[in-house]
């Protein structure tokens, strides 16, 4: 059975009206790319079918450095009860090779004295080993092996402290642990300096004792394609930052704010706020420098994804001078504020400075209306104010009662009372 046709055409219909109809375009969320470095300074970044396991090993003490604290410690346990194991199996070989574990032969001189087993040849291992030397078991002159056995555990039990001590201090003593007082914006902002498109950063050092020679570096990491068409997927392009023309080195005294401008030579160029946004780019901040206290070299990393540059903001004052002392006050140390910038890229403001002038006239007119609306707004509240004291003596004054006159008038028939007010 065919189905009745509509009286009202198609293309007047309901499909037909909403397929016609203007659409508002649908902004979806960005995929969230895989950041390079993380936040918090560590590498994101996952190594997979390495067939050269050996190199590992080459390097030993690196190797252990490099290794958790769990690992290293169980390490740290194995290799030295192993030895203590394995030399007191030579001691018991020892002892047993020249007679004195038979119970007849305890009348002659042993090589141990009191070695009578395993356990005593295990105990007498880690006397050796450790240099405790309780005094009940001594080395003789009997067994040339046993002096031989002697020399090999020291000069092992030597090695064995050096490297696994050394590795525990390298651990201990890590440039990374210094560079958790050295601390990062949140946020990084683009506004207008010096007439000056800039990135701008803020670091800071929690710690008095300074970092000596501190520098900063800046670089930008995305996935670029060469006319070739070959892909980079993680492109690393530098960035001069402000402090770098005159001296690389920074006085990180007080919290510094770093400056990058945006110019020709700078990847930002050609980006807007709305290019910016929709960009997959990630900006890695990297600042070196010597501990004082320790003359150890030191590393603190970050970085910026597109979603974490505010344009159009600055970063607040945070160092003030109070009575011959300057203070910094570090919970606004990410505090910014919004201050008018142009919208477009740096390239547009080079090719048209006439914007940069406009969008400043227009923040100061804004400015000023804004003032206006202040004065008028205290204008209007003092004489609100005035109008109501006024209004309230008069309120006071009609709450006055006045006082009745009366005037008596003789009449005929008697008296005419007249009352006024």
């Amino acid at each position: 059975m065919l189905a009745r046709k509509s009286i009202i055409p198609e293309e007047f219909g309901l499909p037909g009206l909403a397929s016609r109809m203007p659409r508002k375009p649908v902004f979806r969320d960005r995929v969230n790319k895989a950041r390079f470095i993380a936040k918090n300074g560590s590498c994101n970044l996952a190594h997979k079918n390495i067939r050269e396991q050996g190199r590992f090993l080459q390097d030993v003490f690196t190797t252990l450095v490099d290794l958790k604290w769990r690992f290293t410690l169980v390490i740290f346990t194995t290799t030295f009860v192993s030895s203590w194991l394995l030399f007191a199996m030579s001691w018991w070989l020892v002892a047993f090779a020249h007679g004195d574990l038979d119970p007849q032969q305890r009348n002659r001189t042993h090589c141990v004295t009191d070695v009578k087993s395993f356990t005593s040849a295990f105990l007498f291992s880690i006397e050796v080993q450790v240099t405790i030397g309780f005094g009940a078991r001594m080395i003789t002159e009997q067994c040339p092996t046993a002096i031989t056995v002697l020399i090999l555990q020291n000069i092992v039990g030597l090695i064995i402290n050096a490297v696994m001590l050394g590795c525990i201090f390298m651990k201990t003593a890590q440039s990374n642990r210094r560079a958790e007082t050295l601390i990062f914006s949140r946020h990084a902002v683009i506004a207008v300096r010096n007439n000056r498109l800039c990135f701008m950063i803020r670091i800071g050092d929690l710690r008095k004792s300074m970092i000596i020679g501190a520098t900063v570096r800046l670089q930008v990491v995305r996935k670029t394609t060469t006319p070739e068409g070959e892909v980079i997927p993680i492109h690393q392009i530098d960035v001069q930052t402000e402090s770098a023309v005159a001296s690389n080195n920074l006085f990180l005294l007080a919290p510094l704010i770093i400056c990058h401008v945006i110019d020709k030579n700078s990847p930002l160029y050609d980006l807007s706020a709305m290019e910016l946004q929709c960009s997959d780019l990630e900006v890695i901040v990297i600042l070196e420098g010597v501990v004082e206290t320790t003359g150890i070299t030191t590393q603190a990393r970050t970085s910026y994804v597109s979603e974490e540059i505010q344009w159009g903001h600055r970063f607040v004052p945070i160092v003030t001078e109070e009575e011959g002392v300057y203070s910094v006050d570090y919970s606004k140390f990410g505090n910014t504020v919004k201050v008018t910038t142009p919208l477009c890229s740096a390239r547009e403001l080079d090719e048209k400075p006439s914007i940069l002038i406009q969008t400043l006239q227009k923040s100061e007119l804004s400015h000023q209306n804004s003032l206006r609306k202040r004065n008028s707004m205290r204008r209007n509240n003092s004489m609100r104010k005035g109008a109501g004291s006024s209004g309230s003596l008069r309120r006071n004054n009609s709450g006055i009662a006045s006082p009745k006159v009366q005037f008596f008038t003789p009449g005929d028939g008697g008296q005419t009372l007249n009352a006024v007010t």
